[in-house]
């Protein structure tokens, strides 16, 4: 039922369903989140005890910590092709030099490349350090 509607049927359907403006998702976010709320309202949603839970996770130090993205060294040029325009980035010890300009994040250079929110590690392909 989902996929057949249109995104304005999709976004009446949230504001029926939340009870608030649906936020600027894209089509595909938007049924996963409509899909969950419905199965929700059919089946019962979390249990208190799952949210207790998840809100002590959520809490706790693990939680919070980030996780370490591997950092090419200093001096190390990134390389990204990006709409048939190449696009070269160098590593600084506090950030990263694109086309003259410092960056202070990979996702800063990757919003300024596309326009677009990224995760500039991702972007970029960088991987997550093993074991960090």
């Amino acid at each position: 039922m989902l996929p057949t509607m249109s995104v304005t049927d999709l976004k009446k359907m949230w504001r029926d369903l939340y009870d608030f403006e649906p936020p600027a998702f894209h089509r595909v976010h938007l049924e996963q989140r409509l899909t969950y709320r419905l199965q929700e309202i059919a089946y019962g949603g979390l249990t208190d005890k799952t949210i207790e839970k998840l809100k002590r996770l959520r809490d706790s130090k693990t939680a919070n910590t980030q996780r370490k993205i591997a950092k090419p060294p200093i001096g190390t040029v990134l390389v990204k092709e990006y709409l048939g325009v190449e696009h070269r980035i160098r590593v600084l010890p506090d950030g990263f030099d694109y086309s003259g300009q410092k960056f202070k994040s990979l996702s800063a250079v990757a919003f300024k490349i596309t326009g677009t929110h990224w995760n500039g590690p991702r972007f970029f392909g960088l991987r997550r350090l093993e074991g960090a």
